[in-house]
């Protein structure tokens, strides 16, 4: 039977922290922080940064954990998968307990690897490809985050099923494996519900010149009932405003890259209109019942609400983190990563619950649907694919 963990009441926090009348000065749980704070990554893993800071400091009001106050150190990945590493190496260095890892697998990767190789538990904030796996990374190695499996079925049954969109056309980013993999599952499972893929385009992250994908679209003769982009950071705004300028009205559907504040308004009120993607959750009471507490905790201490979900991926992972360490009684990385696939997690980002390690720690999780109204993004509602490519 496994335990159910609830993320953020009063009675699950209570059992979490215990109070400490006298530390010893190295009497602290410390999480080691390998996040990108600059960069290309940095819309992604700073709301994180800024989300783990409110639930470290939500736990040590509490009382710390296993009678430890509950430190988290950052050092800048910078975008960069070597400088990643050597961060994690400094961290563990340092004393680090548990390791957070980047929100995706080309740059969270190498964290969790020297976690792996210093017997440490690693969890990326909300890396999707299939390869942030204990198969591809060790057996201590999780990640927050749905795989891409679930995220691009989640897209292609909204495509199909709800919206009833029959042909698409697919550009793919050649830019990460996150990109990549994400346009694999979504055409995967939209050919198993009976859509038909009229073109598979691909785009190099950076060029800002989507004249080539275009001729060949024109040359086909047929408008798509949807366009899937898999892309990343502000790239996704200059195909969607070439698509658009030159008349191609159809829906846009993508991934959890789309959730980004500079991206929105980059689309503006004009551009921002008939653009859905999945995500992690929503910030608004709406999505969970316990987002309100959440926000309120966020608004207090860094004076501006979260208008991202990757915020709520911070809080989240700081708190599956600590409800593992509880449940284990110890930071060894052994037993917290037993406790994590022993555990059943209800989290803001939805109820997690993880295979084994010889199933790839495959988190069993459900994902958000976002519609951009006037560049301005709606909540659609929890979706959970009843079937699911392989990964």
């Amino acid at each position: 039977m496994k335990r159910s963990i609830q993320s953020i009441s009063g009675a699950a926090v209570a059992a979490l922290c215990f109070a400490s009348a006298a530390q010893a000065a190295d009497d602290t749980i410390v999480i080691g922080g390998a996040m990108c704070q600059t960069g290309v990554q940095a819309p992604l893993d700073t709301p994180a940064v800024l989300g783990a800071q409110v639930a470290v400091k939500y736990l040590n009001d509490q009382g710390g954990l296993l009678g430890k106050k509950v430190d988290f150190i950052n050092i800048d990945g910078k975008s960069d998968p070597v400088t990643v590493g050597n961060a994690a190496v400094e961290l563990i260095d340092k004393g680090a307990d548990i390791i957070m890892a980047p929100c995706d697998f080309d740059f969270g990767g190498p964290a969790s690897r020297e976690a792996q190789e210093a017997g440490l538990v690693g969890i990326s904030t909300c890396a999707s490809d299939p390869l942030y796996s204990s198969w591809s990374l060790g057996d201590k190695q999780f990640t927050l985050s749905m795989w891409n499996t679930t995220m691009g079925a989640t897209a292609a049954d909204f495509a199909f099923k709800e919206k009833g969109w029959r042909t698409a056309y697919v550009v793919t980013d050649q830019f990460i494996a996150y990109t990549k993999s994400l346009s694999k599952y979504f055409i995967a499972q939209f050919k198993t519900n009976g859509g038909e893929i009229i073109f598979e385009d691909t785009y190099t992250n950076g060029d800002n010149d989507f004249s080539a994908q275009l001729a060949r679209l024109r040359a086909l003769g047929k408008k798509p009932d949807v366009i899937f982009i898999s892309s990343y950071g502000q790239d996704i705004a200059t195909i969607i405003r070439a698509l658009r300028e030159v008349g191609y009205n159809a829906p846009v559907l993508g991934g959890d890259s789309y959730d980004d504040p500079a991206l929105h308004a980059a689309l503006g009120e004009s551009l921002g209109n008939d653009v859905y993607f999945v995500t992690h959750t929503f910030m608004t009471p709406e999505a969970h019942p316990d987002m309100k507490k959440f926000i309120d905790l966020y608004t207090e201490m860094h004076r501006a609400a979260p208008d991202t979900a990757f915020v709520a991926t911070g809080w989240d992972t700081v708190m599956l983190m600590a409800e593992a360490i509880k449940a284990a009684g110890t930071t060894d990385g052994a037993a917290v990563a037993k406790a994590l696939e022993d555990g059943e997690f209800k989290l803001l980002t939805g109820e997690l619950n993880y295979g084994t390690a010889e199933e790839g720690h495959v988190p069993d999780k459900a994902a958000v649907m976002v519609e951009l109204k006037g560049g301005k993004p709606s909540f659609l509602g929890w979706r959970r694919p009843e079937t699911l490519p392989a990964p």
